[in-house]
């Protein structure tokens, strides 16, 4: 394999496509995106500009990988699949900055993916790297008008095929969306989940308010739009960077969190002086906006199987101030009537975020949907409904349980509810919202809120 740090010409850009080229390269091993860009970010010194160009270089690439390597297959003589990787994730840098990247001019796009060949070790390759590109240049440039990535390639005429092509989806993933929703919703999911996500902000109310904490990010030359139908959100469009930085995060007058997730909660309508349970709390998002409900008035249990995550729900809920009556207890979940009797019929309300899939986060996780596979699918199913049977017995008679997901996958959701209904017939499904990506923004999420049968049945 060749070395990845010779030296090659000082090229203005080159560092970060390097960078971002050492991050496909990481995830390509096995390495998940964000904790490799993290990675890479950490023993560098780029300006805030050149981080930015790297996390949209490597995200975009991972998340494009499909219709990139339909490129490299159209335009090489070996399939991208059989391409040395070093060459094949290369090839994708310099690909996605083409079709892509509207603040890179393509001439900047061969030049840096041809000096980068260089510094790498495949000087000997540099002319493929540049013949290819080139091909893919003129290919386009002789079609007329505004063109979309996959412009200039032959599509496939099957819909599945054409969809998870020109978007980048699995096989599978693209036949089963057009099997859930019509065509335009299945397009809509598609464009969604191959865009950066929005950045959504849960406003503490505790300490601050809306209004308040936007007029402070404007201050700041920040902007912050309102979302509307969520009245403690704010969104910070085209946002990116250290968070940290911005106002109002020290004291704790805001959380990042998505704006369908921040509906979960209102469907467990937590009340002051209820006794809830947070059956898989972290990283705590769910679990302190329960808090701010209950204003330091009842009785919280944060429950997560991971004691490093639990330190996470625990930092999470100090640095907003909402400690206050909540106790944390690592421990799985499908294990806490025999590990705390005493909870058995103890608990007003449980929220069970349940460990699943994520198809409802692939703009959020750019590897997701190259991992995320349908035998794993397969084997989280068992794995929900173990967790569902057994918090329903440390819910007080008449108490309501909210089920949650952040995927889009039927039986992970619905399937799960009415597997559980079936061996629960007197308790009840009182509401369930499915909300998908690329309608009004947003991850995609379920909630259904089951009510436990009171006693006497009154």
């Amino acid at each position: 394999m060749p070395q990845a740090d010779v030296m090659g010409p000082d090229v203005p850009g080159l560092e970060s496509r390097h960078c971002a080229w050492r991050v496909l390269l990481a995830v390509a091993a096995g390495a998940y995106a964000d904790a490799a860009l993290e990675r890479e970010l950490a023993q560098g010194s780029l300006s805030p500009l050149d981080r930015g160009l790297v996390t949209e270089l490597a995200y975009g690439a991972i998340r494009q990988r499909r219709l990139l390597d339909a490129w490299i297959n159209a335009h090489a003589r070996m399939v991208a699949e059989r391409q040395p990787p070093p060459l094949r994730w290369l090839l994708h840098v310099g690909l996605y900055q083409i079709l892509f990247s509207e603040r890179v001019p393509v001439s900047a796009a061969v030049s840096t993916s041809v000096a980068l060949a260089r510094r790498i070790g495949l000087a000997r390759l540099a002319p493929t790297v540049n013949a290819i590109l080139r091909a893919v240049l003129r290919r386009r440039e002789a079609l007329p008008g505004a063109l979309a990535p996959w412009d200039g390639l032959s599509l496939p005429s099957d819909p599945a095929e054409r969809l998870g092509l020109c978007h980048s989806l699995p096989p599978w993933l693209a036949t089963d969306l057009l099997g859930w929703l019509p065509a335009e919703g299945a397009e809509a999911f598609a464009r969604a989940a191959s865009m950066p996500p929005p950045l959504d902000l849960r406003i503490n109310p505790c300490r601050t308010d809306p209004a308040t904490q936007q007029a402070a990010f404007a201050a700041a030359g920040v902007a912050a739009e309102p979302l509307p139908n969520h009245p403690l959100a704010l969104t910070l469009p085209g946002r990116s960077g250290d968070l940290r930085a911005l106002p109002g995060f020290r004291e704790g007058h805001w959380c990042v969190q998505d704006r369908h997730a921040q509906s979960v909660v209102p469907l467990l309508a937590p009340r002051p002086g209820e006794r809830i349970l947070d059956a898989c709390a972290a990283p705590g998002g769910k679990t302190t906006q329960i808090a701010e409900c209950l204003r330091g008035q009842g009785e919280l249990w944060a429950v997560d199987r991971s004691e490093a995550r639990l330190r996470r729900v625990r930092a999470n809920a100090e640095r907003l101030g909402q400690l206050e009556g909540m106790g944390l207890l690592a421990a799985d979940a499908g294990d806490l009537e025999a590990l705390r009797p005493d909870w058995v019929g103890h608990f007003d309300a449980i929220l069970l975020d349940a460990p699943c899939s994520g198809l409802g986060t692939l703009a959020r996780h750019a590897d997701a949907r190259w991992r995320v596979t349908p035998a794993l699918i397969d084997e989280l199913l068992p794995v929900q409904l173990r967790l569902l049977e057994a918090i329903a017995p440390l819910l007080r008679p008449g108490g309501r349980v909210v089920y949650a997901t952040c995927t889009v996958h039927p039986q992970e959701n619905r399937g799960r509810i009415d597997a559980f209904l079936e061996g629960h017939p007197t308790w009840q499904l009182e509401q369930e919202h499915q909300w998908w990506p690329g309608v009004g923004g947003g991850d995609g999420f379920y909630a259904a809120r089951l009510a436990a049968p009171a006693l006497n049945g009154v």
